[in-house]
C-alpha cells in the first residue's frame, strides 16, 4: 500500500519518465527494425554476405550493452542518440537472424512455381517470400522490442532519461519504492507493447 501511495504521489514524474521511456524505445526499433528487415532481406542473395552480417550483428551483442553505450559517447554526445543508436545496434541480431531463416526455410518449390509465373525477383520478395516469412519475423522483431525495453533502462546511465532515471534514482537513495515503481512501469511497457505486436502477427498471418 505504501508503494502504491508513493507511486500516486508523485504520478506526473512517473508519467513523463514512462513517456521519455516509449519515446526512446519506439524510436531506436522503427529504425532497428527498419535495419534489420533490409539486411536480412540482402543477406539472403549472398551466403558470405549472411556469415559476416550475422557475425557481426552476434559480436554487438556480446558487447556489454552499458560499455556499448559508453563507447557512442565520444561520437554522439550524452543523451538519447547514443541511446537510440546503442539500441539499435543491440536489437538487430533477432530481427536480421529471423528475416534471414524465415525466407531461406520456404519451401523452394513455392519460389519455383512463383518464377514459372513469370515473377521477377522483387515481386517474389514482397509478394511470395516476406508474406510467408512473416510469423518468423514478427518472432524477431518482438523479441528485440522486448530487450530493448529493458536495455532502454540501462540507458539513463548516459542521460537519455526515461525509467533507468527513476530506478538509478532509487538506487542511489536506497529507495526500494522507486526501484520497484520504475521495474513496474518497464514490464507494463513490454507486455502492452508485446501484446500489441502479437496482435499484430496473429492479425496479418497468412
Amino acid at each position: 500500500m505504501k508503494t502504491i501511495e508513493f507511486a500516486l504521489s508523485r504520478w506526473e514524474s512517473i508519467f513523463k519518465m514512462t513517456i521519455d521511456h516509449f519515446e526512446i524505445v519506439s524510436t531506436a526499433m522503427v529504425i532497428s527494425i527498419m535495419m534489420g528487415v533490409a539486411i536480412g532481406i540482402l543477406i539472403t542473395y549472398n551466403k558470405t554476405a549472411a556469415k559476416v552480417m550475422l557475425n557481426i550483428a552476434n559480436i554487438m551483442m556480446t558487447i556489454p550493452s552499458l560499455a556499448l553505450f559508453s563507447l557512442l559517447i565520444p561520437v554522439l554526445g550524452i543523451g538519447r542518440a547514443p541511446a537510440i543508436a546503442g539500441l539499435v545496434l543491440y536489437t538487430q541480431l533477432p530481427i536480421i537472424r529471423n528475416v534471414y531463416t524465415g525466407i531461406l526455410n520456404i519451401d523452394p518449390a513455392i519460389i519455383e512455381a512463383a518464377r514459372g509465373m513469370g515473377l521477377t525477383k522483387s515481386k517474389i520478395m514482397f509478394r511470395i517470400k516476406l508474406p510467408l516469412a512473416f510469423p518468423v519475423i514478427m518472432a524477431g522483431v518482438r523479441t528485440a522490442t522486448v530487450m530493448g525495453i529493458g536495455l532502454g533502462a540501462i540507458a539513463a546511465y548516459i542521460g537519455a532519461g526515461g525509467l533507468g532515471e527513476y530506478i538509478f534514482q532509487g538506487i542511489n537513495r536506497s529507495n526500494d519504492k522507486m526501484i520497484i515503481i520504475g521495474a513496474i512501469m518497464v514490464s507494463v511497457i513490454t507486455v502492452i507493447i508485446d501484446r500489441g505486436l502479437g496482435f499484430i502477427q496473429r492479425k496479418f498471418e497468412i
